[in-house]
């Protein structure tokens, strides 16, 4: 099976089980598991924040960011295409009382003007805007990293507007990677930022979202109203400093082998977004064939991919090496000429 239907389909190598099955543990609610207080040590250095919080998913990461950086009734703003608005089923909405105001973006990107655009406070009945929302990688924009001298002309505008910045962070390494701009300097005035340990670094699970010792004091507090005691945690935050320890740099494999899969896909003729780290979006329609069709007759030939809206996305990760890349282009080519 070549599974490019998303890098959340990786799993533990032998040497991360290795590690799962070695890893020191405790209760972590009260603090006692040495692994999970490693993990989070080493994310908050990583961000440069001074503290973070382990969590079962990035999802939840959001969840608690937007919790605590709005009030009920606050207005979030974000790019319309942001995964908050688009994949996480209303959650802010529910649990934090806020309302959206998405900003049609450029590949996942918008700019200051835009955002100006949006703060006129010049009428009383107007809910107060006081959190943006930032996504780095885009999931929906095809994996697209934000250019830094925007990312900070955002950033800086909405200091200035005393506004907070919470980043969904699920694929910030692989923008690291890409870009060669550390984290740090991504999180520098993000008031909290998390990454994700599931999708390209290969954990089983969680992540860790991080930000000052009064926000993660907060956090912890929405941890707990939404059940993510997770006890001897260890385990699971074992194989994250595995990842982290091992499978940052080699992401930039992820990303040549999503560009050999769109530039085969172009010669086919296939509208394919040009990626910028690993996931690739393209329409077979150019080819004559309908995108829900070439699934399904991918599918039969062992090969995963996803539609979403009226694209295909395919996701390169860590268990996707070059012959997969070749197989499925093969694949790809039997199905267009069949």
């Amino acid at each position: 099976m070549i599974n490019l239907y998303s890098d959340t389909q990786t799993v533990p190598t032998e040497s991360m089980r290795k590690a799962i099955a070695q890893a020191e543990v405790g209760d972590e609610h009260s603090r006692s598991d040495p692994t999970t207080l490693l993990l989070e040590n080493k994310v908050a250095e990583l961000l440069g924040k001074e503290e973070a919080v382990f969590l079962p998913s990035g999802t939840m990461c959001n969840l608690i960011g937007v919790a605590i950086n709005t009030s009920p009734g606050d207005v979030v703003m974000l790019e319309s295409n942001g995964h908050i608005l688009r994949s996480e089923t209303g959650g802010p909405a529910i649990v934090s009382s806020v309302l959206t105001d998405p900003i049609d973006g450029e590949r996942g990107q918008f700019t200051v003007p835009q955002i100006e655009q949006r703060l006129d406070q010049t009428s009383r009945y107007r809910p107060p805007t006081s959190l943006i929302c930032l996504e780095q990688t885009h999931n929906f924009a095809g994996g697209t990293v934000w250019p830094i001298e925007l990312w900070e002309d955002v950033c800086s505008f909405a200091k200035s507007k005393k506004l907070r910045i919470h980043v969904d962070g699920a694929r910030l390494l692989n923008a690291v990677v890409a870009s060669g701009v550390d984290a740090e300097t991504w999180a520098t005035q993000a008031d909290t930022i998390w990454i994700d340990f599931s999708k390209g670094l290969g954990a089983p699970m969680g992540a860790c979202i991080a930000g000052s010792a009064e926000d993660i004091d907060k956090a912890w507090l929405w941890k707990h109203r939404l059940g993510g005691a997770m006890r001897q945690s260890g385990l699971m935050a074992a194989a994250a400093i595995y990842a982290l320890d091992e499978n940052i740099e080699r992401l930039k494999d992820d990303h040549e082998r999503a560009k050999n899969l769109a530039e085969a896909l172009k010669e086919l003729g296939a509208e394919v977004v040009e990626p910028e780290t690993n996931i690739i979006f393209f329409d077979m329609t150019p080819c004559g064939k309908r995108n829900n069709e070439v699934i399904e007759e991918l599918s039969k030939k062992d090969v995963l991919m996803s539609e979403i809206g009226n694209q295909i996305r395919a996701v390169t990760h860590l268990d996707i090496d070059d012959t997969d890349i070749e197989s499925a282009i093969k694949a790809i080519n039997q199905v267009v000429n069949t």
